[in-house]
């Protein structure tokens, strides 16, 4: 067992603390919202991840995970500590570090012997040096330390499994002491641990989300040609993704990525390649189809209906994807308030993400079902990929809509069923 602290519990601070928690370690989560702390100590989670409650709660009571907005605290009863805060956007995209800087500033003045710092909040090349160099002003003589870069790569709607079974786990770190340290925290977790250095560690969880960015762009890009060529995007995907060297994952046409970590990282990395002399053109070019994609998905809506103005659309899904109710960045949003622009009256439901929702869009009619969103409306549109709208029952659904419109953003029906029950469906990439 490890004594841990985890500065930071939102999304990733929260996941990673509770699942070093549940593989043995002793972790106390810091957070300086005190309302946000009070609640996580009677095992209220403030975001939805499925599994998550119930590992807050199983290790509270087993006092294996404590909470505490006291980064002294933290640090006074941890070995290694996790840095796990925000890094948001800037407005051309840089990550603000501001969030890292204080915390390590805290870290520095009450350390009274050895810890070791980690990394696990996505951040840009370099960073680590910042981190150690703003420790070292401010420690402690007598106190030493080592720093390290351990990225996340949670995905929302499957964090605790993605924690539990990753692919690999990333470490960079320098010094012996801190290797064996990060080896001993991560043994009960049976993947390959990959060893790196610092600068290296930092690269790869930006390289990874755009690369992953860019292969989603691609395969809506491809959908656009299949669009005006009468191919099938479902069956090029499939034949793409046989070839082991490409794989099929991530090569789902929709109407465009969403989420925090895509576009976030993508913006951020093309901000580091500017800053070192290099123009990222293939990145640009990944946000600006990722952009260019919802317009794309907007225009099905208004050729399906011909005016926009005026109609009831009702919009299935308002998160990024399924299994989260997150809505930031959500292609979902944005296709609400251009159709709001154009003059549509929106009613729309989602199983987690409403009152999330609620803070961001106004005038738009908040339904306790799919089925109560849907009645009498022109159009329906499926926005996000939640299983239980595949399940929809069909039939009813065509009595309910006002015309049996639907364009579906995420190719969840089969175009041919579609047609054969009367609907007038458009999908991504799929001619039928």
């Amino acid at each position: 067992m490890e004594k841990i602290a985890v500065i930071g519990s939102g999304y990733v601070g929260l996941v990673t603390g509770a699942c070093f928690a549940e593989i043995g370690h002793q972790v106390i989560c810091v957070d300086n919202n005190k309302d946000k702390v009070a609640a996580l100590k009677q095992g209220n989670v403030p975001i939805y991840e499925p599994g998550l409650s119930q590992l807050v709660l199983k290790n509270v009571k087993r006092k294996r995970l404590i909470f505490s907005d006291s980064i002294k605290e933290g640090v006074e009863n941890s070995k290694a500590i996790f840095i796990a805060v925000g890094t948001p956007p800037k407005a051309k995209g840089e990550a603000d570090l501001s969030a890292i800087e204080d915390v390590a500033e805290e870290i520095a003045k009450y350390m009274n012997s050895y810890r070791l710092i980690i990394q696990k909040s996505t951040v840009p090349i370099a960073t680590g040096d910042w981190v150690e160099s703003t420790v070292r002003m401010f420690k402690k003589k007598h106190a030493k330390f080592d720093i390290a870069s351990n990225p996340e790569f949670l995905r929302e709607g499957s964090a605790i499994d993605d924690f539990m079974h990753p692919d690999r786990i990333i470490i960079g770190v320098e010094a012996k002491k801190a290797r064996e340290l990060l080896s001993r925290i991560y043994k009960p977790i049976k993947a390959r641990i990959v060893f790196t250095d610092v600068k290296s560690a930092e690269l790869i969880k930006h390289a990874s989300n755009s690369f992953l960015a860019m292969k989603i762009s691609f395969i809506n890009s491809l959908s656009r040609i299949c669009d005006a060529s009468g191919a099938d995007i479902d069956k090029v995907a499939q034949g793409l993704g046989m070839d082991k060297r490409i794989g099929k994952d991530f090569l789902k046409a929709s109407l465009g990525y969403g989420g925090f970590c895509f576009p976030k990282d993508l913006a951020a990395f093309i901000n580091i390649c500017e800053r070192l002399g290099y123009n990222p053109e293939l990145l640009k070019a990944t946000a600006k189809v990722n952009e260019q994609q919802k317009e794309f998905f907007f225009r099905k809506i208004k050729k399906a209906l011909w005016n926009i103005s005026g109609k009831r659309i009702a919009v299935l899904g308002l998160s990024f994807k399924p299994n989260t109710d997150d809505i930031r960045l959500s292609p979902a949003i944005d296709i609400i308030r251009m159709l709001k622009k154009a003059g549509a009256k929106i009613a729309t439901f989602d199983p987690r993400a409403m009152e999330k929702a609620k803070r961001e869009l106004s005038g738009v009619d908040y339904c306790d079902n799919a089925y109560d969103a849907i009645t009498g409306a022109d159009c329906l549109v499926l926005a996000t990929d939640w299983p239980q709208f595949s399940r929809l029952d069909l039939k009813r659904v065509k009595r309910l809509l006002k015309r049996p419109i639907i364009v579906d953003g995420r190719n969840m029906f089969d175009p041919v069923n579609m047609k054969r029950l009367g609907f007038q469906y458009s999908s991504i990439g799929r001619n039928a």
